[in-house]
């Protein structure tokens, strides 16, 4: 049966856009509904009010599609106004329909290869790529995709919904069951905009959160909400959904990489950055970079600056006005010694407490930490300073040996072969050179105290965790009876080992290590909470060139002595990339990005919606917290201004805070779903009739079909 069409807000000519101009890149938010129980219609206003939660990640152009049984909606950041990149995109004769969010690096690469197999490009965007790709692979697809990437893709031959996400969850994808229907969409408040949703908070990912930071792969901080976990693929067909992993991470190291010299794994891992730097390049507008002082970022800015631009590069630093925090003394060098032109925001603690609700609001999740604060901050920056797309650098201390944990799981093992040694326990007064009196290592018996917990048991999958994961667990202290009852025999860590990945029994203390920091705190909080949405939060774009898949395989495959040597972390990068950086920055120990928390809402100038949110009617009608406990955690940070409290206060006052304001925001108050200011909806698709043919075979157009 042909393909009808409604009405279009603009001519685009077939279902695919016939143009031939360049790709777009795909800065947006994606959602939709599928009906379960036959060709039900989706309402448009119920549809458009879906979009419109998502117009901060796509402010410029919006578009619909509405098919027999199924919605799709799309919000675009478009970074060159082309017809050819608008969405929802279909195939030539309209049985494949895709919205996507996010980049596919290697299109330039796939696209050549499709059309000897017979496929035919009306468009040169990225996202024409999943079309054909779908068409000639099905699921498999994803596993030739370089990029970061969330997409549902509908095939009308075969009835099906194929949901997609990329290996570390840099792009997010959340779906719900609910009446008869299937939801999607790239947030949670998409979902909850949808008539009759429950809104409630998840209790168990309450817990997760005050445990990892994050909820587990899989869980949103949303009863009824699941997140399509990171390197996970989904097909929705004949009323069964199918989850399945497509990419699962390796630490274990490879033999072939011991036997080689350093300077050959230096180079090697020299030329994987380049070519990720290189592609993440890609674009129709500038590139800028973030810089904070750190190596890592310093990496990425001095790479591009030195191999990849030939105008001046544009760099963007947070510093902070305590100088605890600051690290303004190396951006300034940095950016210096590249001749960038650099743009900073300084952050006060009155600018945290002042944007913390528009931020978890940003976020979908509980938070422990302010950290994501001055992200949005700096993210706004960027774009007021006429920018769309930033490099950052995230995700080389996960797949490099950089973080503090990393070097405290190898003297904890170290000291596991003899427990009663005096002398190797004193080893961890190392571990932190950056810091001074708030140092965890600074008074010996509270270190061996903290970090001897799960010293008799080396081998535990959780061993690299243990302290700080038994350490938030003082947090439930904080927890309502009733809540308290319902996560009795709950064990966060049980919601792990489904997702561990093959082998994991068998690796190194640091493999372990590296695959529960990926697994935890890299894709559900870093790349979540402090990422993506403090990015999208204001229109702009990050990109990881460490996160590239061969250059995760390849750190993946290193030995721990390329990784940490002695207490040296990231050696193989340092190694690698030394000749870039000065002195100052290549030696300089590693800091972690940090900012204040508590005295940001104690100090002076308290935020009037402080009192509000930790009120006891607001306690009482969550139903979270014990009144009771809070208002001692309540007393006794404002006796001290949030100042000099442990790092497990901190993280409970900041807990209890993001956790109120999301259940006010998200939960109590109701979603806005009427038409936005700049509103552009340029894509407005009716299609109906019968599905066009049969399942069929996966193959090219003709083949089956």
């Amino acid at each position: 049966m042909p393909v009808l069409f409604g009405a279009f807000l603009l001519t685009l000519g077939s279902p695919g856009f016939d143009t031939k101009e360049e790709r777009n890149p795909n800065m947006c938010g994606i959602c939709g509904a599928f009906s379960l129980e036959g060709t039900t219609g989706v309402d448009r206003e119920v549809l458009l009010g879906m979009v419109r939660q998502l117009f901060h990640r796509g402010p410029d152009e919006q578009g619909i599609l509405r098919g027999p049984g199924l919605g799709l909606g799309h919000a675009r950041l478009s970074i060159i106004d082309l017809a050819g990149g608008r969405q929802p995109m279909g195939n030539e004769d309209g049985s494949v329909w895709v919205v996507f969010n996010g980049e596919i690096y290697n299109y330039l690469e796939l696209m050549p290869l499709l059309e000897e197999k017979g496929h035919t490009f009306r468009t040169r965007s990225d996202t024409e790529v999943l079309l054909h790709l779908w068409e000639e692979e099905g699921p498999a697809m994803v596993e030739r995709l370089n990029g970061q990437f969330a997409f549902a893709l509908w095939d009308r031959r075969r009835g099906s919904l194929f949901l997609a996400r990329d290996p570390v969850g840099i792009r997010p994808l959340y779906f719900a069951f609910h009446e008869g229907w299937f939801l999607f969409g790239s947030e949670v408040k998409s979902i909850l905009a949808w008539p009759g949703f429950p809104r409630e908070l998840d209790r168990k990912a309450l817990k997760e959160i005050f445990t990892f930071w994050a909820p587990s792969p899989g869980r949103s901080a949303f009863r009824g909400v699941r997140a399509l976990p990171p390197g996970h693929r989904a097909l929705l067909e004949d009323g069964e959904l199918r989850v399945e992993r497509w990419f699962e991470p390796s630490f274990e190291g490879g033999a072939e990489a011991r036997r080689r010299p350093a300077e050959e794994l230096a180079e090697e891992l020299r030329e994987h950055l380049l070519r990720a730097s290189r592609l993440r390049l890609r674009s129709d507008v500038p590139v800028g970079a973030y810089l904070s002082g750190g190596l890592d970022s310093s990496v990425i800015a001095a790479t591009v600056a030195r191999f990849f631009r030939e105008t001046k590069l544009s760099t963007f630093s947070i510093r902070f006005s305590e100088t605890y925090f600051d690290e303004g003394s190396f951006q300034k060098e940095l950016a210096g010694r590249l001749g960038t032109d650099h743009h900073e925001v300084v952050c006060r603690n009155a600018d945290i407490g002042r944007v913390f609700p528009l931020v978890v609001e940003h976020t979908e999740c509980p938070v422990l930490r302010t950290a994501p604060a001055p992200m949005f901050l700096l993210s706004r920056l960027v774009r007021e300073s006429g920018y769309k797309v930033v490099l950052t650098g995230e995700g080389a201390d996960e797949m490099l040996g950089g973080y503090d944990i990393f070097r405290e799981t190898k003297v904890r093992a170290f000291w596991a072969r003899n427990p009663a040694s005096e002398a190797r326990p004193r080893l961890l007064t190392r571990l932190y050179p950056w810091m001074t009196e708030r140092s965890p290592a600074r008074r010996l018996g509270f270190a061996k105290a903290f970090f001897g917990r799960g010293l008799d048991r080396p081998e535990d999958p959780w061993f690299s965790h243990l302290p700080r994961w038994e350490s938030g667990a003082r947090l439930m202290r904080l927890f309502s009876g009733d809540v308290l009852g319902e996560l009795e025999g709950h064990d966060p860590r049980k919601e792990l080992e489904p997702f561990l990945p093959a082998g994991f029994g068998r690796w190194s203390w640091l493999a372990r290590a590296q695959a529960l920091e990926v697994m935890t705190i890299l894709s559900g909080y870093i790349l979540s909470s402090q990422g993506d949405r403090m990015l999208m939060g204001n229109s702009v774009e990050g990109r990881f060139p460490f996160l590239d898949p061969e250059l995760m395989a390849f750190a993946g495959s290193l030995p721990r002595g390329a990784k940490i040597r002695g207490l040296v972390e990231k050696f193989l990068l340092k190694k690698a990339m030394g000749d870039l950086l000065p002195p100052s920055i290549l030696e300089r120990p590693k800091q972690p990005y940090r900012a204040p928390d508590a005295q940001c809402f104690f100090g002076g100038g308290r935020p009037s919606w402080v009192e509000d949110v930790l009120s006891p009617p607001s306690l009482e009608r969550a139903g979270l917290f014990d009144p009771g406990a809070v208002k001692i955690l309540v007393e006794q940070a404002g006796a001290r201004k949030g100042a000099g409290m442990s790092h497990t206060d901190n993280a409970a006052v900041v807990g209890v805070l993001s956790t109120m304001l999301l259940h006010r925001r998200l939960v109590e108050e109701p979603r806005d779903v009427t038409p936005r200011a700049g509103e552009n909806l340029v894509v407005d698709l009716v299609l109906g009739g019968e599905n066009p043919g049969g399942p069929g075979r996966w193959g090219r157009k003709g083949d089956s079909r």
